[in-house]
């Protein structure tokens, strides 16, 4: 991309040439590196000096930990497994797989989420190199979707969580099959669109075309979607953190009476809470209040969509990603949830 895009236009708001700035390489890696070290290092010196002692402050900075150490491994994980695509898979490859129909690319997409055992932001950089390399974009964000939510590391914790009999057998089958559903969903509601109406170009995008095989080659890719990603996974960390800081959790638990406000508002938990998708079922299976639909509904949304998910797409695919995303399967993950609701009685 030319690096022209990131000089801001005259009269532009000081917003969006900051955020024009931040979702280009403008912020260097070495920038970003420096800025998040000194993050890291603020928050060891105000913990050490006693200044966040008040709820909110303390609330914060373990929501904000507790996000960010979950995700970047999976971060990484996605980035090598980024990096190994563009550097190591020939490129018939994808051309093999771009010449089946969609109707046959998307359920094999989703299904091979099965064995990609990565949470939602491993997946992200994966998919994006995928449809950058010509899969569908369908099929890519298919794959995107499904594998946080089917792989065998989600659906162990997910048995393990509900106590391991039959609630939690009716838990595994429930998550598994309304995710696939709401991963196809997403996949073909994106389906019609083309890969460069798709993504958001990147001033790094150069490496995306860059075929050698060498191990420079290929920890440079790793070094620039561990570290793209990384930026925003501490944006939206920061942003759910402060949500759930300052927002009394007790007006939420208040809609469960009625399945469908009950389900709507665990779904809106699962958005702010920003969980990791290895272990939101602990975190489900605590809401003895709520009817087993919508936990299930809690369990299905939040590896699609969350604080730091609508952060790393907004960076990843053009603007309109998130609201066709969500117009696509939250009326499918709410139907899905009565529905299993009314079968599990």
């Amino acid at each position: 991309m030319d690096r022209t895009l990131a000089v801001p236009a005259r009269g532009e708001p000081a917003w969006r040439r900051l955020t024009r700035t931040w979702e280009t390489t403008t912020v260097s890696e070495t920038a970003f590196g420096r800025l998040l070290g000194l993050f890291v290092l603020l928050v060891i010196v105000v913990s050490a000096a006693g200044l966040a002692h008040g709820a909110v402050a303390q609330t914060f900075l373990l929501i904000f930990s507790s996000i960010v150490i979950e995700a970047l491994p999976f971060i990484l994980v996605g980035a090598l497994a980024s990096a190994a695509i563009a550097v190591f898979l020939p490129e018939r490859a994808f051309g093999s797989i771009a010449r089946l129909p969609l109707a046959l690319q998307i359920p094999c997409a989703a299904l091979g989420g099965f064995a990609f055992p990565v949470c939602e932001c491993g997946s992200v950089p994966v998919a994006r190199r995928l449809i950058a390399r010509g899969v569908h974009p369908g099929a890519g964000v298919t794959f995107m979707l499904a594998a946080p939510v089917i792989n065998p590391v989600v659906l162990a914790s997910t048995w393990v969580a509900y106590g391991g009999h039959l609630r939690a057998a009716e838990m595994v089958g429930g998550r598994a099959s309304l995710g696939l559903l709401a991963a196809a969903a997403g996949g073909l509601a994106i389906g019609r669109t083309r890969s460069a109406e798709l993504l958001r170009p990147r001033a790094t995008a150069h490496a995306e075309h860059d075929h050698s095989r060498s191990p420079a080659a290929f920890s440079s890719h790793l070094v620039s979607d561990f570290l793209f990603m990384g930026k925003f996974i501490v944006l939206g960390a920061a942003l759910s953190a402060f949500v759930q800081a300052t927002v009394p959790q007790s007006l939420i638990a208040k809609l469960g009476g009625t399945p469908v406000l009950a389900a709507l508002s665990l779904m809106a938990v699962a958005y702010v809470l920003s969980l990791c998708s290895e272990a939101d079922a602990f975190i489900a299976a605590s809401f003895t209040s709520f009817t087993p639909g919508a936990q299930l509904a809690f369990l299905v949304l939040g590896p699609i969509a969350d604080m730091k998910l609508t952060v790393l797409y907004s960076a990843t695919f053009r603007g309109w990603f998130v609201p066709r995303l969500l117009l696509a399967t939250v009326p499918l993950i709410v139907a899905g949830s009565l529905v299993f609701g009314v079968i599990i009685r």
